[in-house]
C-alpha cells in the first residue's frame, strides 16, 4: 500500500491507496479535469476509480478544497487566539521518559504529565554528563554571542545538544534569546517570524514583545508585514520548540525555568535565490539581518542567538540509492565518508566566518547532501559577525532502520 499524508501537517489524516497512484498524483496540479487525467495517464485508469480517489483525498484534507480550507482556517484561528504555542514533540518525549523511569508501573496521563518535568531534567543532566565527561573545557567562561545546536529529535541529536547547552550552565543568563530555525513544512517563502511565546514541559518562555516592536520598527511597515504574514508556519515547526526546554534547563535556577523571553524566526535557504525569498513576495535574508542587528543594538542587556541547525540529510529516505547503514559494504562506507567530508568542508567556511562563500558553494553545488539550515546558520553569522567560531562537536546519526543519516554540530560564536 501507499500511504499519503500532509507534509505541511495541516491535516493529520492519512489515505491508503495502491502504489500505482504514484503515476496519477503528478497530474494533480489544479490545471486538468478528471477526464484529461484519465486520458493522459492511460494504463487502465478509469474515471470511477479516479473520482473515488479524489473524494478520499478531499475528505482527508489532502487536496485544496472545502475540507482543507476549513482545517487551515481553524488552525489560524487557534493560533491567533493564544499568546503561547503549546508543546508538541518535547512533551511527548518527556512523558515517554517519565513512563520509562516508572518501570513496570503504568502511569496515567495525569501522572506522566506531572512527572515529565523532573524526568526531562534528569535526562538532560545525564546526557550532559555523558557528553562532557572527558572534555577539557566542560563549560564556557562567558556567555557567547551565539550558539549552534541541532533540531534533530533528542534520541538521535542528544550528543550535540549536550555539547552546546552543557557548556552554558555556569555562564551569565542572557536578557533574551533569539532562536533562528528552519521552515520545514510551511507556506512562507522568506523569513517567517513568530509573535508567540513557547511552552515546554518545563514551563513558559514568553515572547519578547519589546524586541519584536523594535525589530518591526527597524524593518519598516512593509517588511514587518512580510515577516509575520505566514506566522502560522510556526504551529507545526519543531526546530524552535526543541531548543526551548534546553534553554529553560541550563538557565533556570532551583528547578524553575529561566525567566528570559524569546523571539523566534524561521529562515529560508539563501542559496536558492541569492538570499531573496523564493517568489519575491516574502522577506529576504539581508533585510531581516539588518533589522535584527539594529533591534539587538537598541535592546538593553545581552542577547543570545541560537541557530537551530541540522546539516546533511542522506540515504534512501531522502532519495539516495545506497544502503548507508551497511558497515561491510564498500559503497556505503565511501558514501558516508564523502558526506562527512563535504560537511567538514562547508563547516570550515563557517569556522572561517565566510557566510557568503558558504552560500555560493551551496548554490554552485546545488546542496548535494541537502543541508536544511543554511539560512539559520548564515543569518546568525551575518548578525553576530563573530570574532571567533568554535566547533564543539560534530556527529552524524543513522535512524534505526538505516533509511537515513542526518548530521549536525555544536558551535559557539564569540
Amino acid at each position: 500500500m501507499l500511504a499519503l499524508a500532509d507534509a505541511q501537517q495541516i491535516s493529520d489524516r492519512v489515505v491508503f491507496t495502491t502504489p500505482a497512484a504514484q503515476v496519477v498524483l503528478p497530474h494533480f496540479t489544479g490545471e486538468k479535469d478528471l477526464d484529461s487525467i484519465v486520458r493522459e495517464v492511460g494504463q487502465g485508469l478509469t474515471r470511477p476509480w479516479l473520482e473515488a480517489f479524489v473524494a478520499q483525498l478531499e475528505g482527508a484534507g489532502l487536496i485544496e478544497g472545502k475540507t482543507f480550507t476549513g482545517m487551515l482556517e481553524k488552525l489560524k484561528r487557534d493560533f491567533d487566539s493564544r499568546d503561547v504555542l503549546p508543546p508538541g514533540s518535547s512533551i511527548a518525549f518527556a512523558e515517554a521518559i517519565a513512563q520509562e523511569h516508572a518501570g513496570e508501573q503504568t502511569l496515567s496521563e495525569e501522572e506522566k504529565t506531572a512527572r515529565a518535568p523532573a524526568a526531562l531534567r534528569t535526562q538532560f543532566d545525564h546526557w550532559i554528563d555523558q557528553a562532557l565527561k572527558d572534555a577539557d573545557d566542560p563549560s564556557l567562561d562567558d556567555l557567547p554571542r551565539a550558539v549552534v545546536a541541532p533540531h534533530l529529535d533528542y534520541g538521535r541529536g542528544w550528543l550535540n545538544f549536550a555539547h552546546t547547552y552543557g557548556r552554558l550552565r555556569v555562564v551569565d543568563t542572557p536578557d533574551r534569546v533569539i532562536v533562528l530555525g528552519t521552515n520545514h513544512f510551511g507556506f512562507g517563502t522568506g523569513v517567517v517570524g513568530c509573535d508567540k511565546g513557547y511552552e515546554s514541559p518545563l514551563g513558559v518562555m514568553p515572547m519578547d514583545a519589546e524586541f519584536k516592536d523594535r525589530l518591526c520598527r527597524a524593518l519598516g511597515e512593509e517588511d514587518a508585514r512580510r515577516l509575520f504574514e505566514h506566522r502560522y508556519d510556526h504551529e507545526r515547526e519543531h526546530s524552535i520548540e526543541l531548543q526551548i526546554p534546553w534553554l529553560q534547563h541550563v538557565f533556570g535556577e532551583g528547578g524553575d525555568p529561566a525567566p528570559m523571553p524569546v523571539f523566534a524566526a524561521l529562515v529560508h535557504d539563501p542559496a536558492r535565490n541569492a538570499g531573496e525569498s523564493y517568489d519575491g513576495e516574502g522577506l529576504g535574508l539581508l533585510p531581516f539581518v539588518e533589522g535584527l542587528k539594529q533591534a539587538i543594538v537598541e535592546s538593553p542587556g545581552r542577547t543570545l542567538i541560537v541557530a537551530s541547525v541540522d546539516l546533511s540529510h542522506v540515504g534512501p529516505q531522502f532519495g539516495d540509492q545506497v544502503k548507508i547503514a551497511d558497515l561491510e559494504d564498500e559503497e556505503a562506507t565511501a558514501f558516508r565518508e564523502k558526506t562527512i567530508q563535504h560537511d567538514r568542508e562547508m563547516l570550515q567556511l563557517v569556522l572561517d566566518r565566510k557566510p557568503e562563500e558558504l552560500v555560493a558553494s551551496m548554490a554552485w553545488m546545488q546542496n548535494p547532501t541537502r543541508w536544511c539550515s543554511v539560512g539559520a546558520l548564515v543569518a546568525t553569522l551575518k548578525t553576530v559577525e563573530p570574532e571567533s567560531v568554535r566547533l564543539l562537536n560534530y556527529a552524524a546519526a543513522v535512524d534505526a532502520h538505516g533509511a537515513g543519516m542526518v548530521s549536525a554540530c555544536a558551535m559557539a560564536m564569540a
